[in-house]
C-alpha cells in the first residue's frame, strides 16, 4: 500500500509527468491533491497498470480529488528550453492551477525548481511510493495518451496510437520514409546517427 503524503503541516499535492523520452508530442504533467484518508487497492505507478485500469482510475481520481490539473508543454517549447526544463515547467503550471493551493509539493523524480511560497521534496520512483504522485502519474499518462491518439488520426503512418511517440523501430522507420511532422521534437535525435534528416 502506498503512503498518503510526506508531511501533515501543509496542504500537499503530488506531481508527475509523462512523455519525457518521446520523439513526438508534448510532455504532459499532472498535479493532484487527494482527500484525507484516501486509499485505493490498486493505485500505483501508471507504468505498472494496464490501460483499462489506468482509464478507470483516471475517472475515479478526477471525481474524488480535492483538486487536479493537467498541462501539456508542446514540442516548440521543448525544443526551445530542453526537455528537463519543459518537464519541470509542465509540473509547475499544473500545480499553479490547483485550488486549494498546496503549500507542499511531492515531486516524482530528482529534479525540480523552487516555487515561491511552497516547500517541495523530490522522490525518486515516487509514483510507486505515494498515492498522490501515483494519481498524478495516471492522469499525466492517460491525458497524454489521449492526445497522441487524437493526432494519430492526422498522421497514422507513425503509429502514435500504439507507440505514443516513443522511439520504437516502427516509429523511426516511418520518419525515414515520410520525414517529420510539426509534432516531432526537432531538438531530439530522431534517427540513429547513420541516418540524417533535413530539418
Amino acid at each position: 500500500m502506498l503512503e498518503a503524503q510526506i508531511q501533515n503541516r501543509l496542504v500537499e499535492c503530488g506531481t508527475d509527468e509523462a512523455g519525457r523520452g518521446c520523439l513526438a508530442g508534448p510532455v504532459t504533467a499532472a498535479a493532484v491533491i487527494l482527500p484525507q484518508g484516501f486509499t485505493h487497492p490498486y493505485l500505483n505507478d501508471s507504468k505498472q497498470l494496464s490501460k483499462k485500469k489506468r482509464d478507470t482510475l483516471r475517472l475515479e481520481i478526477e471525481e474524488i480529488a480535492l483538486s487536479w490539473a493537467v498541462v501539456h508543454v508542446m514540442m516548440e517549447e521543448i525544443d526551445k528550453i530542453n526537455i528537463l526544463n519543459a518537464s519541470i515547467t509542465a509540473m509547475q503550471r499544473a500545480i499553479a492551477k490547483l485550488d486549494p493551493k498546496p503549500g507542499f509539493i511531492a515531486v516524482d523524480g530528482n529534479r525540480f525548481k523552487q516555487m515561491e511560497g511552497r516547500e517541495h521534496r523530490c522522490v525518486v520512483k515516487g509514483d510507486g511510493k505515494y498515492l498522490h504522485i501515483a494519481a498524478a502519474s495516471v492522469l499525466a499518462k492517460t491525458h497524454r495518451d489521449q492526445f497522441m491518439a487524437k493526432i494519430d488520426a492526422q498522421h497514422p503512418q507513425y503509429s502514435w496510437k500504439q507507440n505514443k511517440g516513443y522511439p520504437t523501430a516502427a516509429h523511426r522507420q516511418a520518419i525515414i520514409e515520410y520525414g517529420i511532422t510539426t509534432y516531432h521534437r526537432k531538438s531530439f535525435q530522431l534517427l540513429p546517427r547513420q541516418f540524417s534528416l533535413d530539418i
